[in-house]
């Protein structure tokens, strides 16, 4: 095996490698090394990972052991993962959302979903950038920079790589890693899954574990898969989901499904699909045509589209700054005493301090989430939260599926994320094709609470009558 023939391996194609002894983990690792050495750790490469994990190497030579002994611990055995650098890790590895002031933060502890991927057999290769912050640091912030890390680039070329999961999307389609783990609190997993040419599942808040993670909001956030394919998708779903009694969202998700039951080529046959032409309306002319192309396929596939408005909500939400406050602080608390901040505010203050290299792009979004108190119970956040529960889920996504008894709704890239993440409902994103340029473009579904089997249905019946994933030149 050598430097290129990683390019667009899944996880059951490199399976089949190690299975056959074409390869070992201990030579693929070796050889995702030599990719990232060669695209993206260099000038003009994507930039995409902050770090690798000192140990990865010592892990493919267990597993390697173990598939020698006849112990296979699932589909993940063995293949080398990237993970977003606001999940903690109990190695050697930081945790710093990619910030100055967490560049230094090592966790006692693994995330629930860093256990679930290690039980698994997968090899966490590295840590990957990300928007500072996930994204909530300030308002001029481009997507995919951080104070820590720099600026994530497209591998397709000069276009938005997409936020707040750059790195995680950058890498994965560069084909850094076999698969890679995002977050998403409004758009953060869908984003930079259809700027990259990806396939993201953002699942149902309560679905995957929160513990372990940065916080942004307790009752948006999520990890999910960003990978090359849907089965993939499937696959890494299937190891990171479940039950976490330190999380109590997860306490009353349904009982966890086999995906790979979901994989079904005519997924789409009878499917009834909503189309809200209003989110057409902003896309450009070129883009629009693809999402026509998209339409046609899904109707060949035996889908049925039916014309449905969904509410826009334009009313300001409180709810991310008081929730941030909240969830960072009690973060926050848990790192080293050695840290130079263990409060929002202590963080603002160190970055005033640090100026030229903590706030290039100013710090206005925390400076506001640290105007709320803390405590989730002023009257606005209790309001807004309430409000937007009623408008994302009874007003908005329950109605529109069930007054028109859809399956899922569809939008273009990324759009109908804020809704869904309001609702703190499942969508799948998956390549729809490419611009002239060579811009990446993706479709959306998104469905009802714990509907994520369904989602894979339709994403996956829809790639494999499509194709579009093309790797970056």
């Amino acid at each position: 095996m050598n430097i290129f023939t990683i390019k667009e391996m899944t996880i059951a194609s490199l399976q089949a490698d190690l299975a056959s002894g074409n390869t070992t983990s201990v030579h693929l690792v070796q050889t995702y090394l030599e990719r990232i050495a060669a695209a993206d750790s260099k000038e003009g490469g994507t930039n995409s990972v902050l770090e690798i994990n000192p140990d990865a190497l010592f892990i493919a030579e267990q597993m390697d052991m173990e598939r020698r002994e006849e112990k296979m611990r699932g589909p993940l055995h063995g293949l080398p993962v990237l993970i977003k650098d606001n999940i903690d890790t109990a190695d050697g590895m930081h945790t710093s959302a990619g910030t100055f002031i967490l560049a230094n933060n090592f966790a006692t502890q693994d995330a629930y979903i860093v256990r679930q991927l290690r039980e698994a057999g997968a090899i966490i290769l590295g840590k990957v950038n990300m928007t500072e912050w996930a994204n909530f640091m300030s308002e001029p912030m481009p997507n995919g920079f951080s104070g820590r890390g720099g600026q994530v680039r497209n591998p397709y070329g000069s276009f938005d790589v997409g936020g707040s999961s750059s790195g995680t999307g950058a890498s994965i389609a560069n084909n850094l890693a076999v698969v890679g783990i995002g977050t998403e609190t409004s758009g953060s997993i869908l984003s930079p899954s259809s700027s990259n040419s990806l396939v993201g599942i953002k699942p149902t808040v309560g679905l995957v574990s929160r513990s372990g993670i940065i916080p942004i909001a307790h009752s948006q956030d999520t990890a999910g898969p960003m990978t090359r394919t849907v089965q993939d998708a499937a696959l890494l779903l299937q190891v990171i989901a479940g039950r976490d009694e330190a999380d109590p969202a997860t306490l009353s998700a349904p009982s966890l499904p086999d995906y790979t039951t979901s994989l079904q080529k005519d997924g789409l046959n009878g499917k009834r699909l909503g189309i809200d032409k209003q989110t057409l309306d902003s896309l450009t002319p070129e883009k629009r045509e693809l999402m026509e192309k998209a339409f046609t396929a899904l109707r060949e596939q035996g889908a049925e589209l039916i014309e449905v408005k969904v509410p826009e909500i334009t009313r300001e939400s409180s709810v991310l700054y008081h929730e941030f406050k909240h969830g960072v602080n009690r973060y926050l608390r848990t790192v080293s005493p050695h840290l130079p901040a263990h409060t929002l505010k202590e963080v603002i203050e160190w970055n005033r301090i640090n100026t030229e290299t903590a706030l290039l792009h100013g710090q206005d979004i925390l400076e506001e989430a640290e105007k709320t108190d803390g405590t989730l119970k002023q009257t606005d956040y209790l309001q807004d939260r309430l409000a937007d529960i009623r408008e994302s889920r009874t007003e908005g996504i329950d109605r529109v599926i069930a007054g028109a008894e859809l399956n899922a709704i569809i939008f273009p890239s990324y759009y109908g994320c804020d809704i869904a993440a309001k609702a703190g409902y499942p969508s799948i994103t998956v390549p729809a094709g490419y611009t002239e340029a060579g811009e990446p473009f993706g479709i959306t579904f998104t469905a009802g609470a714990f509907e994520e089997s369904t989602l894979i249905e339709i994403g996956y019946s829809y790639e494999c009558a499509t194709k579009h994933r093309k790797a970056p030149k």
